[in-house]
């Protein structure tokens, strides 16, 4: 039986400010998507330094977008996935957004604030439990420097106070949301180069290095862009180590286990996709796009630690140099749509697969979480155990009990009291 997974996709031009917005949401929950990636940009949310920067509504903070997207995607039962990135220069000395702040503090308070914002606390702001820090750390487009004048690799060591920074104030926002570090390109330079425009780490020598840096930075998650290092290969085909790809993946994890002396590294595939021709000349043919999405969905789900898998992007659109969508710049649906929404749906992480002992199980509710307020009375209806209420928890979860029947499947259907009512199949493994 095939793992669970998060499977959706990133393209804020479409979700957060395209003008049909709402509509593409909606076709995105149709083609299985569960979660959505979005980038919050801290230089262009607190573009002026917030008087009060841990108050979640400070008048500095322009999140408007932002909180549109999480009211969709919630409507819908759709999960966001914040990735926070970019310096205000308000917070590094006038320096580009790809320089760290002089103060990580000051990325810790607005870390707190976002997760204070989405925490399910406040009315009218949903729930959100999962962040990811930086993006692409590994390259000097988004994170400069990669290396000193000395040509001594530095990024590392400044990516671990940024980490360090999100993961602690997530946390103290929002204990129970996830913070996923990494975020880390397919491949690297691992030199300095003559320009440094092009400076860069492997993600694997970057996670290794991390991983001495002491003291040792915290996190629930490694995510990582896998594409392949050339636009037509396969997801299956073989990736040279340092470099981490689809094929690799299984041993990245191990590798970060290792690193960072754990039992378990997941990973959250938080960017992948493939061009297609003719928008894009090096892209490959429709039918090879959909044969390939597919082909790295099973791909993910067949590794044990990967728990997300996010495509980059769901639409093409004129003037973006990104043509990897599964709906082509003229609204038609190219045929990875249907090849990607088979295979997603199949590994719907909303229906959870238990341990045969477990005998309750918490599960998304938050179409529910729309209508009702946290601590609201759900009903469970399942064949085969009593009929429970329980309480809709802040973060849009509810806990169903499993009963002491051994049951290898449960149709549960909760229900708020006001008409609302979703459906979720919880299995057993075996």
């Amino acid at each position: 039986m095939p793992g669970r997974l998060l499977v959706g996709f990133q393209d804020d031009p479409t979700f957060r400010w395209g003008q049909d917005r709402a509509t593409d949401l909606i076709a995105a929950r149709k083609a299985g998507a569960t979660v959505i990636r979005t980038t919050v940009i801290w230089a262009q949310a607190a573009a002026r330094r917030p008087a009060h920067p841990t108050d979640p509504f400070d008048p500095a903070y322009r999140l408007d977008d932002v909180d549109e997207l999480a009211r969709n995607a919630e409507r819908l039962g759709i999960e966001l996935l914040l990735s926070i990135w970019g310096t205000p220069a308000w917070a590094n000395g006038g320096e580009k957004p790809s320089h760290a702040p002089s103060d990580p503090s000051d990325l810790e308070d607005f870390a707190h604030a976002l997760a204070d914002r989405y925490s399910g606390r406040h009315p009218g702001y949903p729930p959100v439990r999962l962040f990811s820090v930086w993006n692409e750390p590994n390259l000097e487009q988004f994170l400069a420097p990669q290396y000193d004048s000395q040509g001594h690799s530095i990024s590392p060591t400044t990516y671990a106070r940024l980490a360090d920074a999100v993961y602690q104030g997530v946390k103290s926002a929002n204990g129970d949301a996830l913070v996923a570090i990494g975020e880390t390109s397919v491949h690297g330079r691992d030199a300095p180069s003559r320009d440094r425009i092009q400076d860069s780490h492997s993600p694997a020598r970057f996670a290794h290095l991390l991983a001495e840096v002491r003291p040792r930075v915290r996190f629930d998650a490694w995510a990582q862009h896998p594409y392949p290092p050339r636009p037509g290969l396969a997801p299956t085909a073989p990736v040279r180590w340092p470099s981490v790809g689809l094929s690799n993946i299984g041993r990245f994890g191990e590798a970060l286990a290792r690193w960072f002396e754990r039992p378990d590294v997941p990973i959250w595939i938080t960017e992948y996709g493939h061009e297609t021709r003719p928008a894009d000349r090096f892209g490959i043919t429709l039918p090879l796009q959909a044969q390939y999405a597919a082909n790295a969905l099973r791909l993910a789900a067949s590794s044990p630690n990967v728990r997300m898998f996010i495509w980059f992007v769901f639409r093409d659109q004129r003037g973006n140099p990104w043509q990897s969508g599964l709906i082509a710049e003229d609204n038609r649906p190219k045929p990875a749509l249907a090849a990607f929404s088979n295979e997603a749906r199949r590994l719907d992480a909303r229906n959870p697969l238990v341990a045969d002992g477990d005998e309750r199980v918490r599960v998304p509710a938050l179409e529910l979480a729309f209508h009702v307020p946290p601590g609201s009375p759900i009903e469970i209806e399942a064949a085969g155990v009593p009929r429970v209420s329980v309480p809709l928890g802040a973060d849009g979860w509810i806990e169903v009990p499993m009963g002491s029947a051994r049951l290898p499947a449960l149709a549960v259907r909760a229900t708020d009291g006001r008409g609302n009512w979703i459906t979720r199949l919880v299995r057993r493994r075996g």
